[in-house]
């Protein structure tokens, strides 16, 4: 017998993060999150951030989700409120790289734990915790919690994703410019139909990750 919409189990509402894990602590507590450990090429980015009042998000803020679930026009603004924020003395608000070079040299997950480490070295203080995003978290000088999923649970990583994303995709439209014909502007280095023939008819930039398989299947046959 066919159900009566009326009688159909509702889907819960998405989960949105909160700031229920940072204020399970006593202290400032970080969120770390990554951007760029898939791309061809391009430096992996972190970020990490600190919110100085862990128990409302500013109303400039409203929205402030895992960045994979963000337009890049909400990234984006929420990416200037972001700024705006730390302006204001209400967050603090970190970055750090690992290059290409020593993606090739450490392979790209120990590359992205040091991306996070620079990214909380960046910060103005230690902070007491870092929630940080999945479930291979870095070495650093405070108390570490892996939170899988975390870009939805917590405001602090929802953050860092938004600003390593943001800051990322900046930096790699930038490299665009110097380094045309691989689409970086609009694939930000991941490996799309655009980029792979680029690497076809350019080959690899110093700016590709030699030790990713499409890029080291193409520098055999480079000349």
């Amino acid at each position: 017998k066919p159900i009566h919409p009326r009688n159909r189990p509702r889907r819960p509402p998405p989960t949105m993060p909160n700031f229920a894990l940072e204020r399970a602590h006593d202290g400032p507590v970080a969120g770390i999150d990554e951007a760029g450990r898939g791309p061809l090429a391009g430096p992996v980015v972190a970020a990490a951030v600190v919110f100085k009042r862990p128990t409302r998000l500013p109303q400039s803020l409203k929205g402030l989700n895992d960045s994979k679930q963000l337009t890049a026009a909400a990234r984006a603004q929420l990416y200037r409120a972001l700024l705006a924020t730390a302006q204001r003395g209400a967050a603090w608000l970190g970055i750090g790289l690992a290059e290409v070079r020593e993606i090739d040299r450490v392979n790209i997950l120990e590359a992205t734990k040091l991306a996070m480490q620079r990214a909380t070295a960046a910060l103005p203080f230690a902070p007491c915790c870092a929630l940080i995003d999945g479930n291979q978290p870095p070495t650093l000088h405070c108390n570490v919690e892996p939170v899988i999923g975390g870009d939805s649970k917590s405001h602090s990583i929802a953050a860092a994703s938004v600003l390593a994303k943001v800051t990322r995709d900046r930096l790699m439209h930038a490299l665009a410019h110097y380094h045309p014909g691989y689409g970086w502007h609009k694939n930000a280095g991941y490996g799309t139909a655009e980029h792979l023939t680029g690497l076809d008819l350019l080959g690899p930039t110093p700016h590709h990750r030699t030790s990713f398989a499409p890029v080291t299947a193409r520098l055999g046959t480079q000349s």
